[in-house]
């Protein structure tokens, strides 16, 4: 079943980040993920939102995202976003898991 990755984040070293962004789509690549929106300006539709960028993935199983996620090449390219921001990552399932809920 599909899950998504969400992450919310807040970027306070943008050097960093830009290195960690550019590494990124080849890894995610490698291990099946898709990346359906990144956004520096999402429009808050309700609440409040302390972020500056919001990111969505998708991968073909949780157990595809858990590859990515703890494979070297992840691993090594995440220090700079982990270096370079804060924030959540959010793990979904996708509908038909438990519908409704």
């Amino acid at each position: 079943m599909t899950v998504y990755a969400l992450a919310q984040l807040t970027i306070h070293d943008r050097a960093r980040y830009d290195r960690y962004a550019a590494a990124f789509p080849p890894v995610l690549a490698r291990y099946g993920g898709r990346l359906l929106a990144a956004d520096t300006s999402p429009r808050v539709v309700e609440g409040e939102w302390p972020h500056h960028k919001a990111v969505l993935l998708s991968f073909d199983s949780r157990e595809d995202f858990e590859r990515w996620s703890t494979s070297p090449e992840y691993r090594e390219i995440s220090r700079d976003r982990e270096a370079a921001t804060e924030g959540v990552v959010l793990l979904l399932d996708g509908i038909g898991h438990a519908w409704p809920a």
